[in-house]
């Protein structure tokens, strides 16, 4: 007879190690017999022919369920994690929406059957007011301060920050939320008690103390491939939008974009230079059927996320030049001045237009400014003028 986890939720974590986060055929099993009885029948063999197939060899080396379950629950207690199911209170409803477009022909989709989560914060608490950053790994220093800047300001404005904890955006962004006192959550494709990319294990500390460490791998998971695809579907249904900065045509940005869309989330894209490789994505998510908008700054995003009754964004502040701080007669004489020219003060003001007399008084006074220098009865623009 075989052993049993005594619980569900020892039940669903023995299950989320057997099996791929998101399996449709798994999940069809679990809604009919429930946590417990669904491990019993994966090791009694009483499945369908592809749930026996990939779950056999695991079977095969774990003749004791319900001890593994325990072994679990002791790697989660050791790396002070907490697991979560969708019966907790702090369980984000917005995972529910997974349920609405997963695709038969499409693996792992569904929502989690459970996550580990490490760090002091309520998950569901802090994803309420949440946006996703996401993009290149090999992120241009124009991305990078991209990603921290509208991160730190949206920390700022109380946005919580939801990234992948990767090289480049991913990174960015996180130290971004951080360095303003901000919340953010790292969805990882490993397990939390070892995050990847191990590069990143001192950020890791810091979300682990300020933020959340979030996966629907047991501890001791490591990250593959596919679990990094897996794991997108996550951060774009957990958070009210996405926010895409840097993205080659083919990249797991470019997956997250595309859940978040179909979930119908607010898509978001920064642009870039036209001639820049990590852009080429970004502004293609432009040319999608997927409505994303072009943001800049903070006030966007955040008008964007909220809708017609939020904040709307204000005006750009005007660029100031220098002649802008001078009156319309003084900026009309040093406008009519010829660069690397001399001109003579009756010339000059009749091209401005002016009497001799005040064209003369106002460029004795352009020249204690320091806008022009005189030379006998001619003037010329100053080398180095002053605003």
């Amino acid at each position: 007879m075989t052993n049993l986890p005594d619980d569900a939720r020892s039940a669903l974590m023995l299950l989320s190690e057997l099996v791929e986060p998101g399996d449709a055929e798994l999940d069809d099993l679990l809604d009919e017999t429930g946590p417990i009885e669904a491990v019993k029948r994966i090791w009694e063999g009483e499945v369908p022919e592809r749930l026996q197939r990939i779950t056999s060899a695991a079977v095969s080396c774990t003749p004791d369920p319900a001890y593994r379950a325990a072994q679990i629950r002791a790697a989660t207690k050791a790396c002070g994690a907490r697991v979560l199911t969708p019966d907790d209170p702090d369980w984000p409803e917005r995972l529910r929406d997974l349920l609405l477009v997963c695709d038969a022909d499409e693996p792992h989709v569904r929502p989690p059957r459970c996550l580990w989560v490490r760090g002091p914060h309520d998950l569901a608490e802090v994803c309420e007011r949440s946006v996703a950053i996401v993009g290149a790994r090999a992120a241009t220093e124009y991305g990078q301060y991209l990603a921290d800047d509208l991160a730190a300001e949206l920390a700022d404005a109380g946005w919580t920050i939801v990234s992948g904890g990767a090289f480049g955006i991913d990174r960015a962004a996180h130290l971004g939320a951080m360095a303003r006192g901000g919340t953010t959550v790292a969805v990882l494709a490993s397990g939390v008690d070892s995050p990847y990319p191990k590069g990143n294990v001192s950020m890791f500390d810091l979300i682990a103390e300020r933020g959340l460490l979030l996966s629907e791998w047991p501890p001791g998971s490591s990250a593959m491939k596919h679990r990094f695809l897996t794991r997108n579907r996550v951060i774009a249904a957990l958070t009210a939008g996405t926010v895409v900065i840097e993205a080659a045509l083919r990249s797991g940005a470019r997956n997250t974009a595309r859940h978040a869309a179909e979930l119908g989330r607010v898509l978001m894209f920064t642009p870039g230079p036209v001639t820049s490789t990590m852009s080429t994505g970004v502004h293609r998510l432009a040319r999608e059927p997927w409505e994303a908008r072009l943001v800049t700054r903070a006030e966007e995003v955040i008008e964007d996320l909220t809708g017609i009754g939020g904040p709307l964004a204000s005006e750009p502040p005007p660029q100031r030049r220098p002649i802008d701080s001078l009156t319309e007669i003084e900026a009309r004489l040093v406008e009519s001045l010829p660069r690397g020219y001399v001109v003579e003060t009756a010339r000059l003001a009749a091209v401005a237009g002016l009497p001799a007399e005040v064209a003369a008084e106002t460029l004795e006074r352009l020249q204690r400014m320091r806008w022009v220098d005189r030379i006998d009865d001619r003037w010329r623009l100053a080398r180095a003028p002053q605003p």
